[in-house]
Parts: structure tokens; C-alpha cells; sequence
């Protein structure tokens, strides 16, 4: 019995650095990426003051929603990350909305994306943990609340990565799984009535 694991298609390989493959999932994440931008810049011009317009004081009241999640779970002192976490979501999002395409491979169901979601939240929060309480209260940031706690503090740090990735990852998979059960059902029933 051969056992096959089979990833996202790869469409072709760009022949440098001993060869990049290009897959569905990369394909996938480019357009949410296009999209997202000329959202972005669509939904950000002819801001006005004095008149604004329907689409403008729709923006306005999502990018307000954002700011009070991003301050009811981060604190007030990190509202200025909204945009970074605005991002992620809505790429998040789209990119789970682009596989119902039916020609376009979902790229949260490709674990290589949102592992790379996953460890770079990861180093930003180091990096702003570093950056706030410095190299060496980083560093002591491991020994507490007691000394022995050390070597499972370390394990807990390199585990968030894997455990954010692998979360949200299974919630889609599981998703998709769920929808696939309905539909074989409600096909079956079909057929039976």
C-alpha cells in the first residue's frame, strides 16, 4: 500500500536559487493580496470632512470596530497596531472566502501560510518585548514566576508559533470538513427523495 501526500499544485518553478515552485497557494495568496490592496486604495480615496459619503462613514465604523477589538483585547497603549491586525484578518478571511471559487486553492488550507502568519506575530512580539523591557529583562522574562520555570518557559515561546498555526489552520480544515459532511448529505437526501 503506497500512502500519497499531495500539497497545492505547483503550476511552474522559477529557476533560480535551485528552483522556487509557484502553487495554488501562492497564486492564491497574490490575488487576495491585489484585491486587498485596491480595496485599500479605493475605499481610502476622496475622504472628506465636511460631507463624508455613505462608503466613507462605512469604512469609518469598520475601522472603529477593529480599533475597539484591537484595544478591548491588547489594551488601549496597542491601538496602533490595528492595521497590522486589520491585515492579517481580512487576509485571513478572503483567503479562506477564495477557495469557494472553485478554481483557487483556499490559502489558509495551506499550512506553510499560516505558519508564516503564526511566526511572524511571533517575532514581533519579541521584538517588542525586547524592544520594551530590553535584551536582558527579556531574557529574565524566562525565570519567572520562579527560576525552575525556566526550561518550560523557553518550550512554551518556541510552542506559540506551532500552536497559532496549527489552531487556526484546524478550525478551517475542520470547516471544510464539516461543509464537505452537509453537503454529501444533503446530496444523499436528495437522491433519496
Amino acid at each position: 500500500m503506497d500512502l500519497e501526500i499531495a500539497g497545492a499544485y505547483i503550476y511552474f518553478t522559477i529557476p533560480v536559487f535551485g528552483g522556487i515552485p509557484v502553487t495554488q497557494t501562492m497564486l492564491s495568496q497574490l490575488i487576495v493580496t491585489i484585491v486587498l490592496c485596491w480595496a485599500f486604495v479605493f475605499l481610502g480615496k476622496d475622504l472628506r470632512k465636511d460631507k463624508p459619503s455613505g462608503r466613507q462613514v462605512m469604512v469609518e465604523k469598520g475601522v472603529s470596530l477593529i480599533q475597539s477589538l484591537v484595544a478591548e483585547s491588547m489594551g488601549p497603549q496597542n491601538v496602533h497596531w490595528t492595521p497590522f491586525v486589520a491585515t492579517i484578518f481580512l487576509s485571513s478571511l478572503l483567503g479562506s472566502y477564495i477557495g469557494l471559487t472553485g478554481f483557487l486553492r483556499s490559502t489558509t488550507a495551506d499550512l506553510s501560510c499560516v505558519i508564516v502568519w503564526a511566526v511572524m506575530v511571533s517575532v514581533i512580539i519579541w521584538y517588542n518585548n525586547i524592544k520594551h523591557n530590553g535584551f536582558l529583562g527579556w531574557l529574565k522574562g524566562f525565570t519567572e514566576p520562579i527560576a525552575v520555570m525556566t526550561p518550560m518557559n523557553i518550550i512554551s515561546e518556541i510552542a506559540q508559533p506551532v500552536s497559532m498555526a496549527f489552531r487556526h489552520f484546524g478550525n478551517l480544515a475542520g470547516g471544510g470538513v464539516i461543509t464537505s459532511l452537509i453537503y454529501t448529505s444533503l446530496s444523499l437526501a436528495s437522491t433519496v427523495v
